[in-house]
């Protein structure tokens, strides 16, 4: 299980200098950063744009779809920027035994991170055991090759209870991180469900805001709420202190 706990507490956190997690700078907040591209449409070229300048401002990792690891790990070797793909991505209404086979497959493919989408009908349904079933089966395919698993939750689908319940299964199956959102099913991370997350999950599991995050206050909020990671296709903009216009 991961060590990335509270932001001012964390070996990630530790090796930026960060101190105070309500004043994180810009170049520090980089290596919080998976820069994403998920979109369907995308082409091989924007993807290796990403993965360009993901090594420029080193930023944490490069997530996109699974079509695209081989690509973006061969991209990125070397660089210190590692590889994040997504499973059972965007609706998580995919069998168990499909997402651990995607799961497996994008790590055989060189990723080092999986983010996957929970059972959420069963989060809604308050079945913490279906959610506990299909997460560990995703996390032992995942830390079967050493690789780290963050559980998207989809935080604007549920009520807070539900929250709750599925932070506490995905802790319980032993995930490495939980994260608010996919982007692709309304609304986004808060600053109240990333606190919420955090206070769910303890300091020893890591905690991902994504989804709206697109300005350096928008990374810093997140981070002082207790998000060891951000998810964010405008990472660009945020490290640069500027204003990002993606959903994601």
């Amino acid at each position: 299980m991961s060590n990335e706990a509270t932001a001012a507490g964390t070996p990630d956190a530790a090796a930026a200098g960060v101190t105070a997690p309500g004043a994180t700078a810009s170049a520090e907040i980089a290596s919080f950063i998976d820069h994403t591209l998920l979109k369907p449409e995308a082409s091989e070229a924007e993807i290796l744009k990403v993965c360009s300048e993901a090594a420029e401002y080193h930023f944490k990792s490069v997530c996109v779809n699974p079509v695209w690891v081989k690509t973006v790990s061969t991209a990125l070797k070397g660089s210190g920027v590692l590889t994040c793909s997504v499973v059972g991505f965007p609706l998580g209404a995919t069998p168990t035994d499909v997402k651990a086979f995607e799961a497996r497959g994008a790590v055989l493919d060189g990723a080092d991170e999986v983010d996957m989408v929970i059972n959420i009908a069963a989060a809604r349904a308050d079945d913490k055991g279906a959610l506990v079933d299909d997460i560990r089966a995703v996390a032992e395919a995942v830390h079967g090759s050493d690789a780290i698993l963050k559980v998207i939750i989809e935080t604007a689908l549920l009520s807070d209870s539900q929250k709750v319940l599925a932070c506490e299964a995905a802790v319980e199956a032993g995930a490495d991180f939980v994260k608010t959102s996919t982007g692709f099913n309304g609304g986004g991370a808060t600053v109240e469900d990333v606190a919420l997350m955090r206070r769910t999950v303890g300091p020893d599991v890591g905690v991902k805001a994504s989804g709206g995050v697109r300005s350096l206050a928008d990374a810093q909020a997140m981070i002082a709420a207790g998000a060891t990671r951000i998810g964010a296709s405008s990472g660009i903009a945020i490290v640069k202190g500027e204003q990002g216009s993606s959903a994601y």
